[in-house]
């Protein structure tokens, strides 16, 4: 109930408290609660396909330094893959919605040796993205196809049936005898951009292991509790957080179809999935709990829950309100990274929950704020309340990327994963994100946090998502901008937003210029919204205003921008019918317009399309 509280509880040390050494441990120790309890099959049947799958990896050549890789959807073979290849060598979820060249990079950044994917199926292009890309992995063995049908020529070219070739090993035990040390790595997670060298985040046995009993101890999770199962396996809250921390303790696993939270109808019967499932916590990204305010309700017995809780990016404080008053119970804030293995920080259900914090530090794990210099050195810890950058240290957190390169700049200190994001740390210790230090705003030299600004757009009836980015402009450097995603059949007058905005904003300076309605709001695969491809829009209606006057020359101009693996950033102003005298003269009043601005361009000259 408060912080004396669980300094107690530390003096037992961490290493007494856990009875597993690795997430096959955690899992025997969850089966035997209860072996014949269903998960989406029975506990038995499921340590049996975990064993089996580990022991064909293990006849396929796969050792504890060896990566299998996996492309499916959420299925409940992804499960007993994804634990089954860390209990033979290392597992490497990978987003199946990736483009074929951003995949190719990961798999071959983590040397995969096994490729587990799913098979033809309609309307899902993996399979296809699979063939484009086993020619480029030099490193690659086998591919396990699961679902769809293989062929005696499938079988020559190194593709195996999974579930078929599952039945043909023991389900009692792992038959290459390892015992798996806590150190060992067991998991290499993608993070980062999808641009450039892939960051791999290499997870140890004892990172996963700690994150599930931490997260499961603090929201006191229970034998036999249900989980609704929408996030992907291949990010870390959907296989640690959820996956792991509930089958470590017994409990049943809901998936809610294989595409998860992405798909509407799942969205559209959640207070009806809580009824009939009865969980006892309402887990999900921001996006999906600010959608489910405007589920209906009535006739659903929500009675089940104890909680409502979300991360991977704010919650705006109106949509944790709306979700406490929907359900009687508090929304708790949950915060971390990849990096610390999903959750390092949340709001304690047995302490004054603070809208908008994230709360504090699960035990045996430390939070600080702390001020770098330029060259993003430690310089000292900030005061009370002072805003600098979040670092965190304790038993999830990882010792390094796969590929050193990219740990320069990754730790404050040894021990201390630099997260990137601004917080600071009230007086009682509680935990407060005031957003990406990436994701500031700087307006003439003068910081603009747009958390704020967002969270008055979500107290907007009409607003569904909304999210607010830099546009570049020539003298001020950035000025705020907003989208927003409205609710179904809401409607605005122009200018609405913007006045609205100005009437609660903390600072004349943060009102954005202009509001963009957009439909749907970009998204990740996990849920979050995509802020680059903002900023891209942004850039490019600016870029595109600055042009216009070009067409007097009787040329058509249009502009992208996009993401670039050594800029960062290009646009690209495609200039179509002009002639070949006209291009310098052309190219000189491009250059000299877009001149003030940082984000590079280049021209790509095309014929005229006009009779």
């Amino acid at each position: 109930r408060g912080e004396a509280d669980v300094r107690a509880f530390e003096r037992t040390p961490y290493a007494d408290r856990s009875a597993a050494r690795s997430s096959y441990e955690a899992l025997q120790l969850g089966a035997a609660v209860d072996p014949d309890a269903p998960v989406t099959m029975s506990y038995r049947q499921f340590m049996g396909r975990v064993n089996q799958t580990a022991n064909l990896l293990h006849d396929l050549g796969v050792g504890p330094g060896d990566t299998v890789s996996l492309m499916l959807p959420l299925i409940p073979q992804n499960c007993f893959a994804l634990f089954g290849a860390e209990a033979a060598g290392i597992a490497n979820p990978v987003n199946p919605l990736l483009e074929p060249h951003q995949i190719v990079e990961i798999l071959k950044a983590a040397g995969t040796k096994v490729l587990v994917a799913l098979g033809p199926t309609p309307g899902v292009d993996i399979w296809e993205k699979v063939q484009r890309v086993r020619a480029e992995l030099p490193t690659l063995k086998a591919i396990l196809q699961v679902g769809g049908i293989v062929s005696a020529a499938d079988e020559r070219d190194g593709v195996h049936f999974f579930d078929a070739a599952l039945d043909r090993y023991p389900s009692d035990r792992l038959t290459s005898g390892r015992t798996i040390r806590p150190e060992e790595p067991c998991a290499y997670f993608h993070t980062g951009g999808t641009t450039g060298t892939p960051k791999l985040v290499r997870h140890t046995h004892a990172n996963q292991v700690y994150q599930a009993w931490g997260v499961r101890l603090v929201l006191k999770g229970r034998p036999g509790n249900p989980i609704l199962m929408g996030l992907p396996l291949y990010h870390v809250g959907g296989a640690l957080s959820q996956v792991l921390l509930t089958l470590s303790g017994g409990g049943a696993v809901v998936i809610l179809t294989p595409a998860g939270w992405r798909n509407p109808t799942v969205v559209r019967n959640v207070w009806r999935l809580v009824a009939k499932y009865r969980p006892q916590t309402f887990s999900a990204v921001p996006t999906v709990l600010a959608a489910s305010l405007s589920v209906p309700v009535e006739g659903c017995d929500l009675s089940s829950l104890t909680c409502s809780a979300g991360g991977g990016s704010a919650i705006p404080v109106e949509v944790c309100k709306g979700l406490q008053e929907l359900t009687r119970t508090p929304t708790l804030e949950v915060y971390g990274m990849t990096e610390t293995s999903s959750v390092h920080t949340l709001s304690y259900p047995d302490r004054p929950v603070r809208l908008g914090s994230v709360g504090h530090a699960l035990p045996y794990s430390r939070v600080r704020v702390v001020r770098l210099d330029e060259e993003g050195k430690l310089e000292r810890d900030c005061e009370v309340n002072e805003i600098g950058i979040v670092a965190m240290a304790g038993p999830g957190v990882f010792s390094g990327y796969l590929n050193p390169v990219h740990d320069r700049q990754a730790f404050v200190e040894p021990g201390w994963v630099n997260s990137g994001d601004l917080g600071r740390l009230d007086p009682d210790g509680y935990l407060w994100i005031t957003g990406r230090a990436k994701d500031l705003i700087i307006r003439g030299g003068h910081n603009i946090d747009p958390l704020p600004i967002e969270e008055i757009l979500y107290q907007h009836p009409a607003v569904g998502l909304a999210a607010v980015v830099g546009q570049p402009d020539a003298h001020a450097g950035e000025l705020p901008v907003a989208y927003v995603q409205f609710k179904a059949d809401a409607t605005v007058e122009p200018g609405e937003l913007v006045e609205w905005i100005r009437r609660r904003a903390p600072e004349r300076a943060a009102v954005p210029v202009n509001v963009f309605p957009i439909q749907p709001m970009p998204l990740t695969g996990v849920g979050k919204v995509f802020k680059p491809e903002l900023r891209w829009d942004a850039a490019r209606r600016v870029f595109a205003q600055l042009l216009a006057p070009l067409a007097q020359e009787g040329v058509e101009v249009t502009v992208q921008v996009a993401a670039h693996p050594i800029h960062g950033s290009l646009a690209t102003i495609s200039i179509r019918g002009a002639a070949q005298g006209a291009r310098a003269r052309l190219e000189q009043q491009v250059k000299e317009r877009l001149a003030p601005f940082v984000i590079r361009h280049e021209i790509v000259w095309a014929a005229s399309t006009r009779n």
